[in-house]
């Protein structure tokens, strides 16, 4: 029934030529590109779906709902201004939410989703550009921990195949609700390094994304904001992922050559891994993370305690990394508890970097994130 009521809008267009409103343009994530949705000059966002049997419609945009209006066979709705970047959405037809068959569908919020990319000037560093080139391949690894073969995402840079040289390695992780696709798709993490290692602002690296939902067959999940809940999939980035990655590609095998970094769930597994496991990693990057407040289930967060060491013995762990880095975005609920807690790091003395950037729980932040650590490593 709900396939009979939802017709693409892209196949309705085909049918008449569109008059589309003067200065909107189509988003790089849409099937047709002549087609909708479309952005609009202010930044909203005009939907037209075709689907005449439907009793309802509705767009989920980043969890706003909007009625639509129907006009004929097709359903109109044109959003609020949306910030730039990437944002999730889905149509609901009769109560029931799907995928937007008119736009490229994304592994998001637990599910497959629509997506929906507003453009943000001066963003050039996310785009393809005519510069050389890195690869990005999916490969996979025997788990230990799962009793399975996993999958990884790895990007290469341009000339690794050529050099014969030994690259140093950023472990990037995605957050909840999401998977190893998601740096690389979403976070679009090749176009970021492409273009910064031939500006000369990053140094040449392999980038590896992995699947972080992982759980032990002797119980117990890979995630958690609590040194106990990343054991899991700390054994697996240790134990398993990173053996496998050194034995596959030339890399440098020193701490200080290796990085590790995330976003919301990914940034607390960063944060607790990374900062406890100075024997493996000298570089941790932690992104929009909710463990010190702004999400249901956080308290008080005592450094200390999480982290022994950091307030107490500061020099020592000061020396043990290279680069600390702190990020999240400035309309995120999680902004004020990340500001506080870099205060309290920087008054015990702690060296930590930290940057904020317009926007929500959302990749246009992650994705400058990223951008930012980068250029900071491995100097």
């Amino acid at each position: 029934m709900l396939m009979a009521a939802l017709g693409t809008s892209a196949a309705a267009q085909e049918m008449r030529r569109e008059q589309f409103p003067e200065g909107s343009y189509s988003p790089v994530t849409n099937i047709n590109r002549n087609g909708y949705p479309r952005v609009l000059n202010d930044g909203s966002v005009m939907f037209r779906v075709n689907a005449p049997q439907a009793r309802s419609v509705q767009i989920d945009l980043g969890g706003t709902k909007y009625d639509m209006q129907q006009q004929g066979a097709a359903w109109t709705v044109t959003t609020k201004p949306q910030v730039p970047g990437f944002h999730y959405y889905s149509l609901i037809v009769d109560g029931v939410s799907v995928a937007d068959p008119a736009s490229q569908s994304f592994y998001g919020c637990s599910r497959w989703s629509s997506a929906i990319e507003v453009k943000e000037a001066g963003m050039d560093d996310f785009e393809v550009c005519d510069v050389p080139r890195g690869e990005v391949r999916t490969v996979y690894y025997y788990s230990k921990v799962d009793e399975s073969w996993r999958p990884l995402m790895v990007y290469t840079p341009a000339g690794y195949n050529e050099s014969g040289r030994d690259y140093p390695v950023v472990y990037i992780q995605h957050g909840g609700g999401e998977d190893h696709r998601g740096w690389m798709e979403q976070g679009r993490t090749a176009q970021i390094m492409d273009n910064l290692i031939a500006a000369g602002k990053a140094v040449p690296m392999i980038v590896v994304s992995s699947n972080s939902n992982v759980r032990s067959r002797n119980g117990g999940f890979g995630g958690g904001y609590s040194w106990q809940g990343m054991q899991t999939f700390r054994s697996e980035m240790i134990d398993n992922i990173i053996p496998f990655v050194e034995k596959t590609y030339r890399v440098r095998k020193d701490r200080k050559s290796r990085a590790m970094c995330g976003l919301s769930m990914g940034g607390g597994q960063s944060f607790y891994i990374g900062l406890r496991s100075p024997e493996v990693f000298a570089n941790v990057g932690v992104f929009s993370t909710g463990m010190f407040g702004g999400i249901r289930g956080a308290s008080d967060f005592d450094l200390e305690k999480e982290v022994p060491g950091m307030l107490t013995d500061t020099k020592a762990f000061n020396r043990q990394f290279d680069v600390f880095f702190l990020s999240c975005g400035e309309q995120d609920p999680r902004i004020e508890y990340t500001r506080n807690i870099v205060k309290k790091m920087r008054d015990g003395g702690v060296q930590v970097r930290f940057n904020s950037y317009p926007g929500d729980h959302e990749w246009q932040v992650w994705r400058k994130s990223l951008h930012e650590f980068a250029q900071y490593l491995f100097k």
